[in-house]
């Protein structure tokens, strides 16, 4: 694959994936044989996940040469080495139901592949055949995009420059937002996409109150919420931090909540801002090299991918080590106020 010196493009994504070793076919051409490239797989061929897999998280962060890196706080992989998209591997399960994988390559210094994950799109059961129904290079970033780009969901409350909250999915193109770091801006493109609440895709529930905000909060996993700290009470060093929602989770007052579908909605503005959102502050869409397939070719020619990329003017992102106690919500919400 070549030797990379990579360069990170803002911070670590994470997303829980499994070893191709861990799904092995049981039945077809390929039989004994873990997913591997999408050149080597066969139609048809049944795969079986093992009763002792366990999904580890990868962490990556796009870097500015528009590749990937596995993050230092990665569970998975080896921290440096580069990350890149093969392809897409559509499987049906027992019930009928579609499953897609993307399948990720990890790639050492020396340029040699170390390693292969999959990342599913919705959850996989141990002890269940999955029949591989297609394979596609062509639209893996797409589908890497939908599952990197942070979303809000139908129903979320977004404020106007007027300060009216409105339902997110009654916003359209160049209605102006208030933001906390520039003031009222137009916004420039409005994505949606419906998934399965599932795996990967299941959005997490912020309940009514738990920082403040005046409804429930259902965002994807990785959305980042600004939090103004009036005192330091979680130990960050600094007052302006950012913390993704799924650290949140305490099976509380911060759930996943899986099952069904879901309405994700993306907001673009000409640069990355922090809106509010059921009157608390969360950041909006960030073009960088895991979203850009997402947005529209001729949405992307209007605007500055140098200036929207900037993200250290938001705050301290909080990673996991501060954040993993029991009263992690509590000391937020009161850090807020106090």
């Amino acid at each position: 694959m070549g030797d990379y010196v990579l360069t990170a493009e803002g911070p670590a994504q994470s997303y829980p994936v499994y070893s191709a070793e861990n799904f092995r076919v049981t039945a077809g051409a390929n039989l004994g044989d873990g997913v591997g490239l999408a050149d080597e797989v066969s139609l048809d061929d049944i795969y079986l996940l093992g009763p002792g897999a366990r999904a580890r998280r990868l962490s990556l962060q796009a870097t500015t040469d528009g590749h990937f890196m596995v993050a230092r706080d990665s569970d998975a992989g080896t921290p440096g080495n580069a990350l890149f998209l093969d392809c897409t591997l559509s499987f049906m399960s027992p019930d009928g139901s579609t499953t897609d994988i993307l399948l990720l390559v990890e790639v050492d210094e020396e340029g040699m592949v170390s390693d292969l994950h999959l990342l599913p799109l919705v959850s996989l059961q141990t002890q269940t055949e999955y029949t591989l129904l297609g394979i596609s290079r062509d639209n893996v970033r797409q589908k890497f995009a939908e599952l990197a780009s942070v979303s809000f969901t139908r129903g979320t409350h977004i404020t106007l420059a007027t300060g009216e909250q409105v339902p997110i999915e009654t916003l359209k193109v160049g209605d102006r937002i208030l933001t906390r770091d520039d003031g009222v801006q137009p916004i420039r493109w409005i994505g949606q996409t419906t998934v399965r609440a599932t795996g990967a895709m299941a959005p997490v529930l912020i309940r009514q109150g738990a920082l403040n905000n005046t409804n429930d909060l259902l965002v994807s996993p990785d959305h980042r919420l600004f939090v103004y700290q009036r005192s330091d009470t979680i130990g960050a060093g600094q007052s302006e931090i950012l913390v993704k929602a799924r650290l949140l989770v305490n099976g509380s007052s911060v759930i996943l909540q899986e099952g069904g579908f879901v309405d994700y909605f993306q907001l673009l503005f000409d640069r990355h801002h922090i809106i509010y959102a059921e009157g608390i502050a969360a950041e909006s869409l960030l073009l960088d090299t895991s979203t850009k397939p997402a947005v529209p070719d001729e949405m992307l020619t209007r605007l500055s991918p140098t200036r929207h990329g900037r993200r250290d003017d938001h705050g301290l992102d909080v990673g996991k080590t501060l954040l993993d106690r029991p009263d992690a919500i509590e000391l937020l919400r009161r850090a807020s106020t106090r």
